[in-house]
């Protein structure tokens, strides 16, 4: 069964895009073609907190996240080479699609004093990163066996050449921007 975003993708968002004249081919409409999540995790922190971490990514997720070791040591931040300093997560196709509804639709409204997330964090490729303080906005986490609060990263990338067309795509998706 098709995820319900990929499905008004589909039906509705890539005839609209097609539609304006801009693109040729259907093979040319923007798509989202994977989401990264990333949770750094200082090292000096107590000795499960990596462990808490990629257990509440897999629970958002539901995906088990691959561990990212330090490249080089440096001796201010007490950090070695090959310590384990976070995990990531990249997920595609069906599981990519329902968590990005998920983030939309239950996730996002949930952050406190919410009013839109930025239109500045494009890179240039129509690439979007978003940044996330606490990790209970998500529904699958349990509040009374959370340890400690942790952030997140969130980058969606997408085929769009530009940042105008990748905005274009995930407004018509449903992704909440500031006025």
């Amino acid at each position: 069964m098709k995820p319900r975003l990929l499905e008004k993708y589909e039906n509705d968002i890539r005839p609209q895009l097609l539609g304006a004249d801009r693109f040729k081919n259907v093979h040319q409409v923007p798509a989202i073609q994977k989401i990264v999540i990333n949770m750094g995790v200082s090292g000096t922190l107590e000795k499960g907190a990596l462990e808490y971490a990629a257990s509440d990514l897999m629970l958002i997720t539901g995906q088990k996240p691959v561990y990212c070791l330090a490249k080089k040591s440096v001796s201010n931040f007490k950090l070695r080479e090959g310590q384990p300093i976070g995990c990531k997560v990249t997920l595609r196709r069906q599981i990519m699609w329902e968590f990005f509804d998920r983030l939309v639709t239950a996730a996002l409204p949930r952050i406190r004093d919410f009013r839109g997330i930025p239109k500045r964090s494009f890179d240039g490729r129509g690439n979007y990163s978003l940044g996330i303080n606490d990790q209970s906005i998500f529904p699958e986490i349990e509040l009374d066996k959370v340890k400690r609060q942790q952030g997140m990263d969130i980058t969606i990338v997408t085929s769009a050449k530009n940042d105008s067309d990748a905005k274009e795509l995930l407004t018509l998706m449903g992704m909440p921007f500031t006025k």
